[in-house]
This record gives structure tokens, C-alpha cells and sequence, in this order.
């Protein structure tokens, strides 16, 4: 698709031209390092550094980290320090560290988002408090909300946690064309999203690539972008290849016990080349709601939002799931870029179709006028070009839905 208009046109004008946000920036995380242990104080160090996170938003703590579980009496003392150290802008946090991953009998990531609360807890096999964040369409949740969701940059050494960073970044308005592997398997027990899979390959049609297998073992693909399963093991994952951006996991009780389940960690999604993942922490029995729904994760993936926000939309009940991963990464988020003097192009990635709207303002306040004609958006990728005069236009401000 192409939207012309010819024009004279500068180079400062880019920085008149306002793109919608679609997902959280390095402004938006707060950065929790715990100062009593060395590999996290390296891995928070690299992360601030690569994803330019501003010093404000690095939060210090000190505690014993060689242990899985925080008792909720500590994690309330700690909590209360990181309230007090997060900038009221903040929406949302990445931890850097790998253990402790659970509070109680809740998973880290969701006793920050939430507060420890037992009502995220379940005793036997029930039921958990939903998510207020799930499938929404906010873009800032800790203002609508009043949670910040939060992902561990996990990994047992920093070259692993470094590589896993800059595939991170290396995603970033990449526009990946790779495929979504939906695997229903022959464990019953761990089965229970396939009945999802079918809707979610008819939804997606145009947006991605995806194919449902019966099978237990995916082996010697090279072009993953999404892989949902459930087993207790994944076999073969050395002879798969991940593209930058990756979601991938694997439905089983204590897959988020990322250093010493007797089930497949969650973190070997990561170490093969995933750039994010998740598991549960305690048995949370075969319910999906307390897993990643395929669809939505990536439905709001493909709307820009960054690996965090899809991976949390996901989850109705996530009181017991730990999620891990670089939380920035953002392959569908819109590109704009200056092709030529004054000529720019504009890549959109959409899950459903729409109109893009241009409007014009001599003012940078406004108001705006609309600029026809509309132009149709697709399903799945999309591509503007088009010239200024910033003399005679002023700004121009891009929406779509």
C-alpha cells in the first residue's frame, strides 16, 4: 500500500510527525536490582545501558537471593521500599534476577503487580482473582489500572541474560515474518488450550503464519515466532530456531520453578533462543485461564505492544505464573523512517483492518484537521510513503485502529 504526497520537505520535520503509542518505552520501566547479588547488579547495569532506561528509574534493594521462595512478611518490607522508590510515571517493572521467583504461594512478577494476596493463591484446585489488565486495552496500567506488571530478565549467567537483551532490542520494528506453531499433544492433562487452537489460526488469518500440529515434538524449524504446548518436557528444542521476539511456552504445573523443578524450566525456552516465556510457580491445575491465551497474546502483539503487555494481556488468572523475558521488545511496533530527503516510509502492523488517519495542525497543540483521503489498513503488515512541507502543513499526527 502507498499514500503519496508530493511536497518539499526537510529533515527536522520528523520530528513533526506523531506516531499513536502502541506499547511501553524505556521510560515507562522502573528496573529492580538486588545489590547483595553480583549477577544482578551486572544484568540491571547492561539492561539500563542498552535500553537507555533513565537513573531515576533504577530501584536498589538488598536481600539473601540464593533461595526460590520470599516469605510474604519479607516481600511486604521490600514492596513497601519499592512503592516508595518508583517514579509515579512508571508503569511497569523488569526485574533482574532469577531467584527468588516466588513469594508465598504467588509468583514475584504478580506479587509486584498485585501486592501479595492469597486471593491470587489457590489451595487446591480452584479458581484465582482475575487479572484487571487482562485482554484490556489500556496502554498505561498502572494509571488505569493502579497494577505494574512485571517480567524477570532471568538466566543463570549473563551471557545468557545479555544475549537474551539484545534480541530484545534486535526485535524492536523488525516486522518478523516467521510462523505460529499451536502443538496439541497427546498429554491430556496439559492439553486443555488446544481447544483453542483451531479459533485462533481462523481469527489470525492474514495477520500471521500458523500452523496446528497433533504431535508432541517440533523439531528442525528455523522460523518460530510463536510456540504454545503442553508437555511436562519439550524435546528437540536445540534444533529450533527462534526469531528475535519470540513468545514461547509450554503449559505444565511447575514449568515458572525456573531453577529447580522436576518438570522443563521455563528458562530452556529462553536459553534456545526465545525471547520470552512463562510458567507456573505451584500446581495450578490443567485450568488455560491460568496460562497464556495464543490468541490474545498475540492479537495484541501484533497491535505493537511490547512482549510484556501481550504476554500479561493473556493471562486471566496469573497469581501463580511467573513471567520471564525481555519486556521491551517490540516486533510490530510502527517504523518511521526518512527514505530520502523528505520522503519518509511507514510500516504498520495491524490484526485487523481499519483506516489510517492523517491530520494536519500548524500547531503542535492543535487543533488538527483531517487530511483525506482515508486510507485502508490490512490485516497484517502495511506500508505508507509520503512527503511534507513542513512551511505550509506544520504537523502531522497518524492514527489508526
Amino acid at each position: 500500500m502507498m499514500i503519496l504526497f508530493f511536497a518539499a520537505f526537510p529533515v527536522q520535520a520528523q520530528k513533526r510527525i506523531f506516531l499513536p503509542r502502541t506499547g511501553l518505552t524505556p521510560e515507562d520501566i522502573a528496573v529492580i536490582v538486588n545489590d547483595d547479588d553480583p549477577l544482578s547488579r551486572q544484568i540491571a547495569h547492561y539492561y539500563q545501558q542498552a535500553r537507555h532506561i533513565p537513573e531515576t528509574n533504577m530501584i536498589h534493594l538488598r536481600f539473601a537471593s540464593e533461595r526460590s521462595v520470599m516469605t510474604p512478611k519479607e516481600f511486604k518490607q521490600l514492596k513497601a521500599t519499592i512503592d516508595q522508590l518508583t517514579p509515579d510515571h512508571v508503569q511497569a517493572y523488569a526485574v533482574a534476577w532469577t531467584t527468588p521467583y516466588r513469594v508465598g504461594c504467588m509468583s514475584l512478577t504478580s506479587a509486584l503487580a498485585f501486592g501479595f494476596d492469597r486471593k491470587y493463591c489457590a489451595q487446591k484446585c480452584e479458581p484465582t482473582a482475575l487479572n484487571p489488565y487482562f485482554n484490556a486495552q489500556s496502554l498505561y496500567p498502572a494509571n488505569d489500572y493502579k497494577i505494574r506488571p512485571a517480567m524477570m530478565l532471568a538466566g543463570t549467567s549473563f551471557e545468557q541474560v545479555k544475549a537474551l537483551i539484545d534480541r530484545g532490542i534486535a526485535s524492536d520494528h523488525s516486522f518478523p515474518k516467521g510462523q505460529a506453531y499451536l502443538l496439541s499433544t497427546s498429554d491430556k492433562a496439559r492439553n486443555s488450550r488446544a481447544m483453542s487452537f483451531e479459533k485462533t489460526a481462523h481469527d489470525l488469518v492474514g495477520v500471521f503464519s500458523i500452523q496446528v500440529f497433533e504431535t508432541d515434538v517440533l523439531t528442525d524449524r528455523q522460523d518460530i515466532l510463536f510456540y504454545f504446548t503442553g508437555l511436562t518436557e519439550v524435546p528437540l528444542l536445540q534444533t529450533l530456531g527462534f526469531l528475535p521476539g519470540a513468545l514461547a511456552d509450554h503449559l505444565t504445573s511447575t514449568g515458572g520453578m525456573l531453577t529447580d523443578s522436576k518438570q522443563m524450566s521455563s528458562l530452556r525456552w529462553l536459553e534456545a533462543g526465545a525471547t520470552a516465556s512463562y510458567g507456573t510457580v505451584v500446581e495450578p491445575c490443567s485450568y488455560p485461564q491460568k496460562f497464556p491465551s495464543p490468541l490474545i497474546a498475540m492479537f495484541h502483539y501484533a497491535l505493537g505492544a511490547s512482549a510484556m503487555e501481550a504476554y500479561w494481556k493473556s493471562v486471566a488468572w496469573p497469581g501463580q505464573g511467573v513471567f520471564i523475558g525481555e519486556p521491551l521488545a517490540k516486533p510490530f511496533a510502527p517504523s518511521l523512517r526518512e527514505i530520502s530527503p523528505g520522503q519518509f516510509e511507514l510500516k504498520i502492523f495491524s490484526p485487523r483492518a481499519g483506516k489510517l488517519r492523517i491530520e494536519e495542525s500548524h500547531s503542535a497543540a492543535g487543533p488538527f484537521k483531517l487530511f483525506p483521503p482515508q486510507q485502508a489498513i490490512h490485516r497484517g503488515e502495511n506500508l505508507f510513503r509520503f512527503r511534507f512541507n513542513e512551511k505550509t502543513d506544520g504537523y502531522l499526527r497518524l492514527q489508526w485502529n
